[in-house]
Parts: structure tokens; C-alpha cells; sequence
């Protein structure tokens, strides 16, 4: 098996990114095209010995050499990570202990005709939420999500989504978030309340191991 050994992370990092864009635009118009059945078979045909190509040099379940866990890089994050073809990805940025992100859902997020799944609107939150809790000073990993749909999250639509820390005692913390369109951030989509529980030494350890 051959090794890339003189990429540098950076450059590693970068060529993530493109393919995971180009993964992402291959996923929106594979759910949106109406092309001919043999058009789609010799489409598969010619992506399958792509998909060969790549796994020729597989990392098994190793952590990816290009994350860094202590700096929260993650490349294959299903939400925010720019390598992963199923990640909007999420933007997210902190200010005034607030954290807010932003996204725009395609149709591979699609669940009622025109706007996201549920589900989705879940997996969002909960990444929003995480990462408050962690720029908080105090990470942790959700034990409880509790999500609240008022209305439908529109597909096509810019998101804006937020998230605040509300109490720490001890190695649990609360937060709650939001999910609403970024031209109307007053109306409220989605909101949810998470649990996060910080990790003993040893529970840390136990999970990641040698990545930390």
C-alpha cells in the first residue's frame, strides 16, 4: 500500500476540501437530475472505479492524519467538515460568547418536499450546541437533545443557527440553540436544548486514545 508521505497537511487539507465540494455538487445533481436510465448506469459505472481508486489507500479506523482533535480540526465531520460530501458544511463563528452558524441545505437534505428532514435539523443543533459548550471552556459530549420544530426548514434557503451556553455545574452543561433563515433571524424554525457531560481522564483516553 502506498503512503503520501510528502504532501504537507496543509496541501493534504486543501485537496480534502476541493473533493469533498466536488462530492457535494455530485450528490445535489445526482438528487435533482432527471438524465436517462443509461446515462445515470454509465455515470455509476465510472464513479465506482473512481471509489476503487481512493480506497486503494484507506486509513481503517484511524483517526485521519489531517485532523488535529485539541484544535476541533475535523476534515470528515458529517456537518461542518469541508471533506465530507455529506456536511453542508456548517460555518460556525463565536462572538460575544455567542456561537453562530451558517449553511445552506440542498436536496440530498430533503425530507417533506422542499424543505430539510427532521432529522437534520437535529444534527445541526447539535453540532451548534457542542460547539458553544466547548468554546465555553467546558467540553462535552451530548447526553440529551431536546429539539422543538415550530415551523419547516426550507432547502435553497441561507440558515442562520445559534447557540448559548445557559449553566455549567460541574462536568455538565446546558445549552440551548436555534435554527432560523438568515433574512429573517427573528422567526424561529427549530429550537433545541442539549446536555453535554465532560470526560474523565480516563473516559477521554478510552475513546480517543492516542489522537489527544
Amino acid at each position: 500500500m502506498l503512503l503520501v508521505v510528502d504532501d504537507t497537511r496543509t496541501a493534504r487539507r486543501e485537496a480534502i476540501s476541493e473533493l469533498g465540494e466536488a462530492l457535494r455538487t455530485l450528490i445535489e445533481h445526482a438528487t435533482k437530475t432527471e438524465a436517462p436510465a443509461a446515462e445515470l448506469l454509465r455515470a455509476a459505472g465510472e464513479l465506482r472505479s473512481v471509489a476503487a481508486r481512493l480506497g486503494e489507500q484507506a486509513r481503517g479506523a484511524a483517526v485521519p492524519a489531517v485532523d488535529d482533535l485539541l484544535r476541533g480540526v475535523r476534515m470528515y465531520n458529517p456537518v461542518t467538515g469541508h471533506g465530507s460530501a455529506l456536511a453542508p458544511p456548517l460555518h460556525i463563528e463565536v462572538a460575544g460568547g455567542v456561537a453562530i452558524g451558517r449553511c445552506t441545505l440542498g436536496l440530498a437534505f430533503e425530507g417533506p418536499p422542499t424543505f430539510a428532514h427532521g432529522g437534520v435539523s437535529a444534527m445541526l443543533l447539535d453540532q451548534i450546541l457542542g460547539h458553544a459548550v466547548g468554546a465555553s471552556g467546558n467540553p462535552g459530549m451530548t447526553v440529551r437533545l431536546d429539539t422543538s420544530y415550530r415551523a419547516p426548514v426550507p432547502l435553497r434557503t441561507p440558515l442562520r443557527l445559534t447557540a448559548v451556553v445557559d449553566e455549567v455545574a460541574g462536568r455538565r452543561v446546558t445549552a440551548t440553540g436555534t435554527i432560523a433563515t438568515e433574512a429573517d433571524p427573528g422567526t424561529i424554525l427549530v429550537s433545541a436544548t442539549g446536555t453535554f457531560v465532560g470526560l474523565r481522564a480516563d473516559q477521554a483516553r478510552r475513546l480517543f486514545g492516542p489522537a489527544l
